[in-house]
């Protein structure tokens, strides 16, 4: 018998598997009560950001795996990382492409040695090329979907210790790195976004392509379900639920028409109900669900009220030198990252622009892109679901943990993010 520890905090029980069962017989995997959800994110292709892929077909292995991060704190709790999942034919899970990998690798070449973090590691792809990139690297890699844990797990077996995957939201990076022992980051990667392999299974309930129950839970063992919420919101809640994703022109026109059309419970039904709504000059422009079914997956798994948090937990945990990348896929998420950066980039300084800085506040990084940066012409044409792809980075400044030095008596640069 192997024992798996997992987090108290996120499992509140030991289970065991036995060694030859391992690949074979049923994983013993208690249900998560983390809330649902993972990321936030949408692209104009429902906020895709790998590439297209054919319909996973679930786990039909599972296996425990154990890949423990070497170094400090070994004795802490080991997480459950892999299972298993279409070892043949060397076919995994999550296929996909990664958005923007040549960008994140040349980011990424300079920071220093030492343990990376995939805070959204979905099928592994930038992760494994993260460690391809430089042996000298470890990686921890976070989930809170199973089937990407899954998936993450069996792509990135080949670099054995060197990397470890994690069930938890990228808001929980903190307690995972802790009970890991890591200390400090080399870097840390948010590529935000639902994936391809997640939209493309009907019964996840993401995409009004098809037929299926309304969930859109990123971990459907928790939480409610976008059914539950679109019965019971009230007008006001839905209608700027909707403005905040970029629907602002019908947003109360389709609010009324769900309300009035409650109980809505399939996917279909609520397109047909926002299709309704919408004017038909409105509908030649795309299809007036894509926004709707953004704004509520994001509400279910809470993905823009962790984000910000998350960010700046993981810019406190960079070593100097230290880098940040985060793609975002829509105005909304991509406003948070721009805003989290500026103000780690100012240390939150209120004096004027191009004047002398006297409140005391302390810079942490400095901003690595003027504005965002987009896909080339080449990767939109050869992967159009990363055309909505936006890329913003920011380096930790010299100084004790990552902390930037004082910037009293400095002046106050203007801002540069766009």
């Amino acid at each position: 018998m192997t024992t798996v520890v997992v987090s108290p905090r996120t499992y509140p029980r030991t289970y065991t598997q036995p060694l030859g069962q391992q690949g074979r017989g049923p994983l013993l995997h208690p249900s998560s009560p983390v809330p649902p959800g993972r990321n936030p994110g949408a692209t104009l292709a429902e906020g895709l950001r790998m590439g297209h892929s054919e319909q996973p077909e679930g786990i039909d292995e599972p296996m425990v795996s154990h890949a423990p991060l070497p170094g400090p704190g070994e004795a802490g709790a080991e997480h459950l990382h892999s299972a298993g999942a279409r070892h043949r034919a060397g076919r995994s899970l999550f296929e996909h492409r990664p958005v923007m990998v040549e960008e994140v690798l040349e980011l990424f070449t300079p920071v220093p040695d030492g343990v990376l973090l995939d805070a959204t590691v979905g099928g592994g792809s930038h992760a494994r090329a993260l460690l391809a990139a430089s042996p000298a690297r470890r990686l921890v890699g976070l989930d809170r979907d199973p089937l990407a844990v899954a998936a993450a797990s069996a792509a990135l077996a080949p670099f054995g210790d060197r990397a470890t995957v994690a069930k938890a939201r990228f808001v929980e990076l903190a307690r995972v790195l802790e009970e890991l022992g890591v200390g400090q980051l080399s870097g840390a990667l948010f590529d935000l976004g639902v994936s391809s392999p997640q939209l493309d299974r009907a019964e996840r309930g993401f995409s009004y392509r098809f037929e299926a129950p309304l969930d859109m839970r990123m971990d459907q063992s928790e939480g409610p379900t976008a059914a539950d919420l679109l019965n019971s919101a009230p007008l006001e809640q839905l209608a700027e639920l909707f403005v905040l994703h970029g629907e602002a022109g019908f947003a109360r026109r389709i609010a009324a028409a769900i309300v009035a059309a409650r109980p809505i419970s399939t996917t279909s039904e609520l397109a047909q109900i926002v299709s309704s709504a919408v004017p038909a000059p409105a509908r030649r422009r795309g299809h007036p669900a894509k926004r709707v079914f953004q704004a509520l997956r994001a509400a279910v798994n809470t993905e823009l009220e962790q984000l910000p948090l998350a960010i700046d937990a993981a810019v406190a945990r960079l070593v100097p030198g230290g880098r940040i990348v985060v793609i975002s896929y829509h105005s909304g998420e991509d406003r948070i990252v721009k805003r989290q950066f500026q103000e780690a980039a100012t240390g939150g300084c209120k004096c004027p622009l191009g004047l002398p800085c006297v409140c005391g506040a302390v810079p942490t990084v400095r901003l690595l892109t003027r504005g965002a940066r987009k896909p080339t012409a080449a990767e939109v044409m050869a992967n159009p679901r990363s055309e909505s792809a936006r890329l913003r980075a920011a380096e930790a400044l010299v100084g004790t943990g990552g902390m930037g030095e004082g910037a009293a008596g400095k002046v106050r640069p203007a801002r540069t993010a766009k």
